[in-house]
């Protein structure tokens, strides 16, 4: 798979039943759909925070295809305490994050520190 930023190969990293694909070069993340609510299981805010997702409309950020089906994405905001705006499949292959976005939303979270998703974050991404 390739990176829709970058156009380069993207590594899969594995936390129990969630793989994340990672783009070493521009720090993005590929979910799988479904991978979001997996890596926010156990978080405060989880039913909160994956209800504010919401249709971006317009926006200046460059649109980005879907690493799977290579259609456009759409843009959303998601957020509780503050706004990150992610890339959605339109066919629901899954969600695109550019660097830092993921940490973003795990803290948005309140995912207990001790988790292994901010692990994950911590040793791979550099993420506080």
């Amino acid at each position: 798979m390739n990176c829709p930023v970058c156009d380069r190969s993207i590594i899969a990293l594995e936390l129990d039943q969630v793989e994340v694909d990672h783009c070493v070069h521009c720090g993005g993340v590929w979910l799988d759909a479904g991978e979001l609510e997996l890596l926010l299981d156990g978080a405060e805010n989880r039913d909160r925070l994956l209800a504010s997702m919401r249709e971006a409309g317009v926006v200046a950020e460059p649109m980005r295809r879907c690493p799977l089906c290579d259609r456009k994405m759409q843009k959303a905001l998601m957020g509780i305490d503050g706004r990150v705006m992610i890339d959605t499949c339109t066919r629901d292959h899954g969600l695109w994050l550019d660097g830092g976005e993921l940490a973003r939303i795990v803290k948005m979270g309140r995912i207990t520190s001790e988790s292994r998703v901010v692990e994950l974050l911590r040793e791979v991404f550099g993420a506080e």
